[in-house]
């Protein structure tokens, strides 16, 4: 049996207001920290698909583990869009596992570059480029997640971000010398 497929419009019209509806139906204005913080998630989301496609081609190996970290984002979101009410839809679990293997792969990374000796400034490839900025987006997503006076799962989410900001750096640092790039020190004046 075919399931009848329901055409639904892109636009709605109810956030013409300057509010949105988080899930379990509250209405919050649309710079609410809640909003602001999965917005935040989405962006970085988006940054990290970025990345994942400058990486494709040279670092395939990469691909299955940065499509895992993109879910999880996902699932950060919505529990970030979520009011606290009992709502009807279940929200799936954070995936604790992904703290850990985000400290594997960073370690295992490391194991392959020089001891930092300075700060480095952003650039030399685009994938770096990308992996600068996925770190970036992931501080103020996490600045955005602090910011939250009460959420569920709120100290998993942080600590998960925190970790991802690492893991970026460090992948920037891999790909550096993957890429036979030199790194261009800070150097103050």
């Amino acid at each position: 049996m075919l399931s009848k497929k329901i055409k639904l419009k892109i636009y709605t019209k109810t956030g013409d207001d300057g509010k949105t509806s988080l899930i379990g139906g509250s209405r919050v204005p649309k710079n609410n920290l809640q909003i602001e913080a999965y917005g935040t998630i989405d962006e970085l989301n988006a940054h990290i698909g970025m990345l994942r496609d400058e990486l494709n081609s040279d670092f395939p190996n990469q691909i299955p583990f940065i499509i895992e970290l993109q879910r999880e984002l996902f699932t950060i979101g919505s529990h970030l869009a979520n009011d606290g009410t009992k709502s009807k839809i279940k929200l799936p679990n954070l995936n604790a596992e992904l703290i850990v293997e985000l400290e594997q792969k960073m370690d295992e990374m490391e194991t392959e570059l020089e001891p930092m000796q300075f700060f480095v400034l952003p650039g030399g490839h685009k994938s770096i480029s990308a992996a600068h900025i996925v770190r970036t987006v992931c501080r103020r997503a996490e600045r955005r997640i602090v910011e939250i006076p009460t959420i569920d799962k709120k100290e998993e989410m942080i600590k998960f971000v925190n970790r991802l900001s690492d893991w970026a750096f460090v992948l920037s640092r891999f790909l550096t010398a993957k890429l036979n790039v030199t790194e261009k020190p800070w150097i103050w004046k």
